[in-house]
């Protein structure tokens, strides 16, 4: 269902001291001045400046003049957010500004220990999310795009804007005369989600202009389903054991058997394995009927192989 801006921050319930990633854009602008309205003195900002186009200086000036009129304590965190081989611009950029939130939360006020962070992410990154986890053939984990609230590394964070519309922000914003920056990479079509926000999000609402909040239905469903197959998924593994057995693993039907591969993998071995390199595996341990037949399948950084009768993951050197 969609939401107003105000009904959404009346109904966020953080930890306070709160801390709000403000970039200096609309949407973090106008989720900052509601915070700071509605818990004076109890709210920090932390910018992340990438150091990736010419304007990050002049972002982290806006911030600092911005969070100056309001009283509110700000950190600018530089960080390097280049891009690794085989990594995508979004994913590093992603990455560094978590790593600096931890960073600023753990260190940057001897006064406050920050708990909560809240970020500005709307209906129309939500879909924009769920629409590029479609177009790289995502599973579930990817279909549940963004959630509201998610625990890392000690610390909270909340989407408390995923049912407003963007434009609501900007109009919430412009009827308060609030000044914002506008990134120009926001426009930049080398960027899927770009292109996606600004040829996909118009059609959608012509023909469907409720497409945010169905989109927004279905991711959630899809989260509630990977909890579910997540806790199916914990059991199955302590019954094949770590590192599974192919008995116990080939006792299981096809399905489950890729279910609780995927989690050993991810938890215990920090890897994801393709559809591919899963397919092929699944096809090894159904194959596996002889002590002699060997499995060694290559899945991220390192194998998958079979060492009596268990298969193990062995990264590489």
């Amino acid at each position: 269902m969609r939401q107003t801006f105000d009904a959404a921050i009346e109904a966020f319930t953080p930890g306070l001291p709160l801390a709000v990633a403000l970039s200096g854009g609309a949407d973090s602008t106008a989720l900052l001045l509601a915070c700071a309205a509605k818990w004076p003195g109890q709210v920090r900002a932390i910018h992340v400046h990438h150091g990736l186009q010419p304007a990050a200086d002049a972002f982290a000036q806006h911030c600092t003049a911005l969070c100056a009129a309001l009283g509110v304590p700000l950190a600018v965190r530089h960080v390097d957010a280049r891009h690794a081989t085989g990594q995508s611009p979004e994913d590093a950029a992603r990455h560094a500004r978590l790593e600096a939130f931890e960073a600023v939360a753990l260190a940057e006020w001897s006064d406050v220990a920050i708990k909560d962070i809240a970020i500005a992410q709307h209906a129309d990154d939500q879909a924009e999310t769920v629409l590029l986890a479609l177009s790289r053939g995502a599973g579930l984990p990817g279909l549940a795009a963004m959630p509201g609230k998610r625990v890392q590394g000690g610390l909270t964070l909340h989407r408390p804007l995923l049912r407003v519309r963007g434009a609501d922000l900007r109009t919430w914003l412009t009827a308060r005369q609030a000044t914002w920056v506008e990134d120009p990479t926001n426009t930049d079509a080398r960027y899927t989600r770009n292109r996606i926000r600004a040829h996909v999000l118009p059609t959608l609402d012509a023909a469907f202009p409720q497409f945010r909040e169905t989109f927004a239905r279905s991711a959630a469903h899809a989260a509630q389903a990977q909890a579910l197959l997540a806790e199916v998924a914990a059991a199955d593994l302590m019954a094949v054991g770590t590192p599974p057995t192919l008995k116990a693993l080939q006792a299981l039907s096809r399905a489950r058997q890729a279910n609780v591969l995927r989690h050993w993998l991810r938890s215990a071995c920090q890897t994801t394995p393709s559809a591919a390199q899963l397919d092929e595996l699944l096809d090894q341990i159904a194959a596996c009927t002889t002590r002699g037949h060997g499995i060694r399948i290559k899945v991220g950084a390192g194998s998958v192989v079979r060492e009596g009768d268990r298969i193990q993951y062995l990264p590489s050197l």
